[in-house]
């Protein structure tokens, strides 16, 4: 009895604890993966996560501080060993929409995200995510990437003060192309060429044969490998070319500028501000001010991570556990507030390098968390001279795949109604992109309890319906009356 009660407990410990499950068969093989994942996926990460922070309108820094907390909290509690965590385009997009560029903001959405998320995953909620359709989400990551792919044509063409709304945005860039900076331009287009040959590059390698001699082999896992971390080797060779035109006293590039030195402190996420004319906001102030960013962002964030963490376990074969998930997502983000984190979740580009570089078990995480760990502490003064142009062109590339033409065609053949949630979800969101989300939701919600409501009676259930007392079937005697009494109108009464 005591060793059945002992068992029990140990499953309950690694339900709790999935580290449990991988640890014990940890070995050296694992290890060389690990690392070799993991320093992949940082020198992925470094670069994006400067990038991402633009999106959201901060200082790029925070980009790098919400880039390493997932990796060791997820290594304990995460139930994927491909997926990683960090700043994504969709998050960073809907943070700017809330945040308004005021890191305390974000900090503050960073802690409340993370409370709903665990509370969630404590109260199994995990459910509600099925509310959010399949078009609905397609509809506003196409919108998504096309907004945030537009967004930073003005950092390619050196644009400033151009409004964050996405119309007015199109109408100011355009209006402004004049006033473009030759340097920018230049130095955009090259790193968007690079950034795609290297992509096209990577893609033509994963499929050659592996038949070919060892030395050709060898070749093409170099050139993959470079490929692979291509985004880091674009970032360093612009900003060498910035410091050297820098150095010259010539000023041909628009520059991320100053950004704040070491490592973030640890410290209890702030609940107040002081603004500049000493009024000071109060913690439930920011929390009206952040508003429906409170539901939207806590739901799209475990949304996207759980869809990733399902699509790589299909893929390689291992399950996950959805509420686990999310209590490892909301634990992220509570501990990423201590250390001015924005939200954070899966992010899909990241976790495909982390799959195809081979990692064995999410200690990968640890490796990635300690590169950005690394960057913040010792590379922070060189970040001054990124180009913003090179970090748009990482943008562009990261979020292109994403804008799917097939969708579309994909719906028109299994449901065409489902076309309706994807254009609303679609096109309100060039207006707001949490409007767009919450429309589409709710033209689906109408869908389903239309569907419920007035549902179709199926021919062969004829029988049952004639042999029961109900109301337009009692002198009915006949099945083929029946037929064509239901097909002479176009709904049958719910009691059917």
């Amino acid at each position: 009895m005591e060793r059945v009660t002992g068992i029990h407990w140990y499953a309950a410990l690694r339900s709790c604890f999935p580290i449990l499950t991988w640890l014990p068969r940890y070995n050296l093989t694992w290890l060389k993966m690990d690392l070799i994942a993991g320093l992949t996926v940082g020198l992925t990460a470094v670069p994006q996560a400067l990038a991402y922070a633009e999106v959201a309108g901060l200082p790029v820094q925070y980009g790098l501080y919400s880039a390493f907390m997932g990796g060791f909290i997820y290594c304990i509690f995460g139930t994927s060993k491909d997926i990683t965590l960090g700043p994504t385009a969709i998050m960073s997009l809907l943070c700017s929409a809330y945040i308004g560029g005021d890191p305390v903001f974000a900090v503050v959405l960073t802690l409340l995200c993370g409370v709903i998320q665990a509370g969630m995953a404590l109260l199994r909620l995990g459910f509600l995510l099925d509310f959010i359709s399949y078009p609905v989400i397609k509809g506003f990551t196409c919108a998504a990437a096309v907004t945030i792919g537009f967004g930073q044509v003005k950092n390619i063409l050196g644009l400033k003060e151009i409004p964050q709304q996405f119309f007015l945005q199109v109408y100011y860039t355009f209006h402004k192309i004049p006033e473009a900076r030759v340097g920018d331009v230049i130095l955009g287009l090259c790193c968007l060429f690079f950034l795609v040959m290297l992509t096209l590059m990577k893609n033509s390698l994963g499929s050659s044969e592996d038949e070919a001699p060892l030395l050709v082999r060898s070749a093409r896992k170099l050139v993959w490998s470079l490929a692979t971390i291509r985004n880091a080797l674009v970032v360093i060779a612009a900003t060498a070319v910035a410091y050297s035109v820098e150095a010259t006293g010539h000023h041909f590039f628009s520059l991320t500028g100053k950004t704040a030195k070491g490592l973030p402190p640890f410290k209890a996420p702030p609940l107040s501000e002081t603004g500049a004319n000493g009024t000071v906001i109060t913690f439930s102030d920011i929390t009206k001010d952040l508003g429906g960013g409170l539901a939207v962002i806590p739901l799209m964030g475990v949304l996207e991570s759980i869809a990733i963490a399902k699509a790589f376990g299909s893929k390689n074969n291992y399950r996950i556990d959805a509420n686990q998930e999310l209590f490892a997502i909301g634990l992220t983000n509570i501990m990423g507030s201590f250390v001015s984190a924005y939200p954070v979740t899966g992010s899909f580009g990241r976790t495909a390098v982390n799959s195809q570089t081979g990692v064995c078990s999410p200690a990968g995480g640890i490796i990635t968390g300690v590169i950005v760990l690394l960057s913040l502490a010792f590379l922070m003064p060189l970040f001054f001279y990124i180009p913003k142009a090179s970090l748009a062109a990482v943008i562009i590339c990261a979020v292109s795949p994403m804008i799917d033409f097939r969708v579309p065609v994909q719906l028109w053949r299994v449901k065409r109604l489902d076309l309706l949630p994807f254009l609303v979800t679609f096109v309100v969101s060039f207006w707001e992109v949490q409007y767009g989300i919450v429309g589409g939701v709710v033209v689906s919600g109408f869908m389903l309890l239309y569907t419920v409501a007035r549902p179709k009676v199926k021919p062969s259930v004829l029988k049952v319906l004639l042999k029961a007392d109900l109301p337009g079937f009692r002198h009915t005697d006949k099945v083929d009356e029946a037929l064509q009494l239901l097909t002479s109108i176009n709904h049958y009464d719910p009691l059917f």
